[in-house]
């Protein structure tokens, strides 16, 4: 199996849809061949798609402080994902938990990368705030492109 990319969070909390927003929009660009899932906010989910993938990508929203639509970028492969950044979670278990029990199990990808949007609003409701929304559309372009 090729590449994997993977959109998480509830899109019924504004940003917190973000990574879902993002790979329903890859799904558009890279088209049918694409392994490219809708996880929503279950971290579950999320454990059984990490396992028997060879690369993926992983987008969510995040809250660390950092100014609203910030990208950070995570080598997960290598390194546990930093709990601070994570650490605000609406999933029933977290990006970060289903990261380290998949790579406890044995089931992690060789090739993870993390792609955290830094959220400004996390409130019930649809559609992505202006800045997030600008840096899904960037991030788009960018691994659509890559």
């Amino acid at each position: 199996m090729g590449l994997r990319v993977l959109g998480i969070g509830n899109a019924a909390r504004r940003d917190d849809g973000v990574g879902v927003w993002v790979a329903r929009q890859l799904a558009v660009r890279l088209g049918e061949g694409a392994d490219v899932r809708v996880l929503g906010d279950d971290g579950f989910a999320l454990l059984d798609a990490l396992a028997g993938g060879e690369a993926a990508i992983l987008i969510d929203a995040v809250r660390s402080g950092a100014a609203p639509g910030t990208v950070h970028r995570f080598d997960a492969a290598t390194r546990p994902l930093p709990p601070t950044l994570l650490r605000c979670s609406t999933h029933a278990l977290g990006v970060a938990e289903a990261v380290e029990l998949a790579r406890a199990l044995g089931q992690l990808p060789a090739l993870l990368a993390v792609y955290g949007i830094e959220g400004a609003d996390f409130d019930i409701g649809e559609g992505l705030s202006p800045p997030v929304a600008a840096a899904a559309a960037a991030l788009v372009e960018e691994l659509a492109t890559a």
